[in-house]
């Protein structure tokens, strides 16, 4: 078996930094700068996990490429982790969002457009009634907030090394079988072990025992884990996720914010899916902050019995900016004209042309890695085998390894998400980008291994 000698894996790894640094001065100059005003010199402090030495700093981006402020162009793989999915400045989203804000904005009071849109995502995702909020960190709240009223249960169950944005529940892990907090959770205002459940994804004897005490109120879920790496469910298990959540009187809300890329209904809508919740955000409104969650017909009933018009401004769920005009509007163009059958048509072939390739690059080198793929994701793994939860994904993490393949592709005009090895395509990306990605790939694999 193949293995990577790690001096010359840093060998390589300083060389490309020293490539990077000598290649973006004018992102350097903007970071110094922005230190003196910026916590960590970012506006945000996940913005700091690029492999390069400082952030690029981005000048313009337009359908799948971006420029930076030194002038380089870069084919999009990272895509705003999902929030660009549909490509930078889609022409409708920016006519809808230009024609919108000479309009206003924001007014507490509904537009016509959000009947569109709830009528639109009826049809996709098959859950009749919607509301609105920012983001899907808010929407997954709102309804795990929902969940617990309706069915007076304390409990939440989420699978190990989720991620559902930002939400404090969530930041949970396993430890020698114990539930605690997850490394690097900052501040939780309560020991998540109090409020949540945790167990391994395709583990059914574990569903079984979480949620056989009743105490659960939802289990929230990616139909297909993603922010830990791509790990499909076992044959029937989402069958069966389904069957015990009903049994056990546990509400289920799926999250499509990733697994969108599975087609314009998302996961739920290709596997034929019946949650009790839904949630989505990032790419519906081709990147302006916006997201949706949706309720069957049974479950909107039970919320209705616990609603009060006094208490609507008041009871956790939602914001004065959400359900805004302006999100609204670019959700509509997005879902009308820019997220639609068509670009999935498009983007789906070429993510398995990424998948094809670099799994010849693989097979000619002899490496034990593998490629998934996921509708219009795809991802590669330092490992032969697709791990089948959130323990076996973590275990194959290797962050110089990372930095490196990350780095040498950034240097080559190639950005990918920052966290992973994960590959979007938005529309507009052709084959030749695709291949270029190939070509890259290969000549970073063969100098690491001594053979360029």
């Amino acid at each position: 078996m193949i293995t990577i000698d790690r001096k010359r894996l840093a060998q390589r790894l300083s060389q490309e930094e020293k490539r990077f640094v000598d290649g973006h001065p004018r992102s350097r100059e903007l970071f110094e700068r922005a230190r003196k005003s910026l916590l960590g010199g970012v506006p945000m402090n996940w913005m700091v996990r690029w492999a390069g030495n400082y952030p690029v700093f981005v000048a313009e981006g337009k359908g799948p490429h971006i420029t930076d402020v030194d002038g380089l162009r870069y084919l999009d793989l990272c895509l705003g982790d999902t929030g660009a999915m549909t490509g930078h400045a889609p022409g409708p989203a920016v006519e809808a969002v230009a024609e919108r804000m000479r309009r206003g904005t924001t007014f507490m009071l509904p537009t016509e457009d959000a009947l569109w849109v709830g009528e639109e995502l009826q049809r996709r995702f098959g859950l009749p009634y919607w509301q609105m909020a920012l983001t899907a960190t808010d929407a997954n709240r709102f309804a795990i907030r929902l969940a617990r009223e309706i069915t007076r249960r304390p409990l939440i169950l989420v699978y190990n090394w989720c991620y559902h944005g930002s939400v404090d529940e969530t930041f949970i892990t396993l430890k020698d079988g114990k539930a605690v907090a997850r490394r690097h959770n900052i501040g939780p205002p309560v020991d998540p072990a109090v409020t949540t459940r945790v167990i391994e994804f395709n583990d059914l004897a574990a569903l079984e025992t979480a949620l056989a005490p009743r105490d659960v109120a939802c289990v929230l879920a990616e139909p297909a884990m993603t922010n830990i790496g791509i790990i499909h469910p076992d044959p029937g298990y989402l069958d069966a996720l389904r069957d015990i959540t009903r049994r056990t009187g546990t509400l289920l809300i799926i999250d499509e914010t990733h697994t969108i890329c599975a087609g314009p209904g998302g996961y739920t809508k290709e596997h034929g899916l019946k949650p009790d919740m839904l949630t989505l955000g990032k790419p519906i409104a081709s990147g302006v902050p916006a997201a949706v969650y949706g309720v069957s017909e049974e479950l909107a009933g039970r919320i209705q019995d616990h609603a009060s018009i006094e208490d609507s401004d008041s009871g956790g769920i939602g914001g004065t900016l959400a359900g805004n005009a302006l999100s609204i509007a670019a959700m509509k163009a997005t879902l009308q004209s820019v997220l639609t059958r068509e670009a999935y048509d498009m983007t789906i072939p070429l993510a398995q042309r990424f998948t094809e390739g670099v799994e010849g690059v693989i097979r000619d080198t002899g490496l034990p890695w593998h490629v998934t793929r996921l509708g219009c994701r795809a991802e590669y793994w330092f490992c032969p085998r697709p791990p089948r939860n959130g323990s076996e994904a973590d275990a194959t993490a290797d962050a110089d390894l990372d930095r490196y393949m990350h780095l040498c592709a950034l240097n080559r005009g190639i950005l990918m998400t920052p966290f992973h090895n994960m590959a979007l395509i938005a529309p507009g990306t052709t084959a030749a980008d695709i291949d270029r990605h190939t070509a890259v790939f290969r000549d970073s694999v063969e100098g690491l291994l001594g053979r360029a």
